[in-house]
């Protein structure tokens, strides 16, 4: 019998090796039975698009966005201990490139293979090919509704090309997945130069457009959803990153070749390209526009007891970027932000009593709260009615900044006459702090970050700078015993910024001129600010800068940095324009947070050094990929 039994076995497990081969030769997704009853019917087709939009979804969480880890705008003094990410990385792996610890052999921020907080966009890719190669399966499926789905597939592999593009430079185009019985060679893929990639990207950005509805009308059910205003938005923002002198001209790459020897960056600079990028702003301007996109206008909850109108403009500039699915935000994703505690500052006791309640890890370096305007609009550094050089010097909270800084209560004069962005947006020793259970600002909280609840609990949960990003914190978030956080979903598109882009574009094409004001004009009005002219004529040490291309190149860009703050914006921008090697060529500072005494804690000093390259501009592509592939070229200088 048992002899009988093994016979048995035997036959069965052979059976079974046969039947999982036949299976494995099928090369379908882990996570589906089979293509045909993933695309048997409507729904079931419906749930497979939603799984290309996963990977999309995961990019909102800002630790995998090298435009906020990797931008100089915030700094995190230790690893998050999170061992629950891709790869078993922490959630502090973006935030350590700027330590130095970048390489090929392990990449941090992985989005070839998909390790140390990246994706995987080569697999995300090939689903979306799947669904592409199969949307017309589904015998219930309407053709209008088809098409619709089609086009929500064709921008996401559109996108997830170009995120690999912005990081790797050349990347293969995967157009069509490969068959299973492909050749060694066909498998073996090969880069294409960056304006092949580029023009790919917009080519299937093109044909998207034309069956995606402008706007989302049924929010309930399709929130989070691509609508071709995005898609345009998209568009402009591609092409004017072709244009940007990462791309267009660059000739620290000009001698990266494919194993072809054809030289995969341009040889030379293409004005024509920012004409291109000028004509795509115009077209999402308007496209979003008709769909209804508008400034945002502040929405309140109850309780308020009082609020100034200093406050209030806070909280609008604020509320445009954490006041989800307003008409502010031309592109939002639905997973909400999960990091306010990180960006918080402990304001009460409460909060202070709760250790974990806050970490304030996410630090702003001072370099960065130095690029808000003051008052008047200008650079700190151009002012001509700021005193730049005792910006360091303490100072008493006073009346005329009662609202901003907690009065009698001293901390440097860099913090007093600055722009309202800057108060909206950063909080410092001795700041207010609007809401958190308090909502009546003639007697707020504010931060004591020297001896009272903001002040460093221990050596792990502790902000290194003293400055924190207000602007991602809600003031409806209250933490304590018993938290209560105002969760929103992560904008990647508002209007201002797509505003500022124009005329960035408009001023590389023609030059200074009213058009170009106006649309920068159109954002500083919202802040409190007077017109660009008008602000430079006035108080600015170089009254002339805004009448040169240069002058307001530099001036566009220091406007969108201000205006896209911790966004996950100002990374990217730095690198297209090649200037992120200059914010991070000094160290990143801040004051001595450990110090109990006034005048110990306002001591300048080092919270990190900075390590940062021409590679860094571009990814390291694994050590392990190249050699399974070795069509491929590792980045240059990597």
């Amino acid at each position: 019998m048992q002899k009988l039994l093994k016979i048995f076995m035997g036959a069965a497990l052979s059976i079974y090796t046969l039947s999982s081969c036949n299976k494995y030769l099928d090369v379908v997704p882990d996570d589906v039975a089979t293509l045909e009853s993933s695309f048997a019917n409507a729904n079931e087709t419906q749930a497979y698009l939603f799984g290309c939009y996963s990977t999309l979804q995961a990019l909102s969480d800002i630790r995998r966005n090298a435009g906020f880890t990797t931008s100089g705008e915030m700094m995190f003094p230790f690893p998050l201990q999170d061992q629950t990410t891709l790869g078993g990385s922490g959630g502090d792996a973006g935030f350590s490139i700027l330590r130095g610890l970048q390489n090929s052999a392990n990449p941090l921020l992985n989005f070839w293979s998909g390790y140390n907080m990246g994706q995987n966009m080569w697999q995300a890719i090939r689903r979306c090919n799947i669904f592409l190669e199969n949307v017309h399966l589904p015998p219930d499926l309407p053709e209008f509704q088809r098409k619709r789905w089609a086009a929500e597939a064709k921008f996401l592999k559109a996108y997830f090309h170009y995120w690999l593009l912005r990081m790797y430079g050349p990347i293969p185009l995967v157009d069509v997945n490969l068959p299973v019985n492909a050749t060694i060679e066909q498998v073996r893929v090969k880069q294409q130069p960056v304006d092949s990639c580029f023009n790919y990207v917009v080519r299937l950005l093109d044909e998207a457009i034309v069956d995606l509805p402008p706007l989302i009308q049924n929010l309930a059910a399709e929130q989070g959803r691509i609508s071709g205003t995005i898609a345009k938005a998209v568009k402009a923002e591609v092409l004017a990153t072709q244009a940007s002198p990462l791309f267009n001209g660059n000739r620290d790459y000009i001698s990266m070749k494919g194993k072809d020897g054809n030289a995969l960056f341009p040889q030379a600079y293409d004005e024509s390209k920012w004409q291109r990028a000028m004509v795509a702003c115009q077209q999402a301007i308007e496209a979003a526009a008709a769909a209804g996109a508008d400034l945002y206008q502040l929405r309140l909850s109850g309780g308020i007891v009082h609020m100034s109108d200093e406050t209030r403009r806070m909280l609008t500039i604020q509320g445009a970027f954490v006041d989800s699915w307003n008409p502010e935000q031309i592109w939002t994703l639905n997973t909400q932000f999960g990091w306010q505690y990180m960006a918080s500052p402990r304001v009460t006791a409460e909060a202070a009593a709760n250790v974990f309640a806050v970490y304030s890890n996410f630090s702003v370096p001072l370099g960065e709260s130095e690029l808000f305007y003051t008052r008047n609009g200008v650079p700190i550094n151009e002012d001509r009615t700021w005193d730049f050089k005792n910006r360091y010097k303490l100072q008493a909270g006073d009346d005329a900044h009662a609202y901003y800084i907690k009065k009698g209560y001293n901390t440097v004069k860099g913090n007093f006459n600055r722009e309202p962005r800057y108060y909206a947006d950063v909080a410092f020793d001795g700041s207010v702090w609007f809401g958190s259970g308090n909502l009546d600002d003639n007697n707020p909280n504010f931060i004591n970050a020297v001896n009272g609840p903001a002040a460093p609990p221990d050596q792990l949960r502790f902000n290194a700078t003293g400055y924190w990003a207000k602007k991602l914190v809600p003031y409806q978030t209250t933490f304590g015993q018993n938290s209560v956080q105002q969760n929103y979903s992560w904008p990647f598109m508002r209007l201002t910024g797509l505003w500022l882009l124009y005329a960035e574009c408009l001023n590389e094409v023609n030059g200074p001129g009213q058009e170009v004001y106006n649309w920068i004009d159109k954002v500083r009005e919202r802040a409190g600010l007077k017109g660009v002219v008008a602000s430079w004529t006035q108080y600015s040490t170089s009254p002339n800068k805004c009448n040169t291309k240069e002058g307001l190149r530099a001036i566009i860009h220091q406007e969108r940095r201000i205006e896209t703050a911790f966004e996950g914006q100002a990374g990217w921008d730095l690198r297209r324009w090649k200037e992120l090697q200059n914010v991070l060529s000094s160290p990143l500072q801040g004051w001595n947070v450990f110090n109990r005494t006034t005048d110990g804690y306002y001591q300048l000093r080092i919270a990190q050094q900075t390590v940062f390259g021409v590679r860094n501009y571009f990814y390291p592509i694994q050590d392990y990929d190249l050699l399974t592939n070795p069509n491929l070229v590792q980045t240059l200088y990597w």
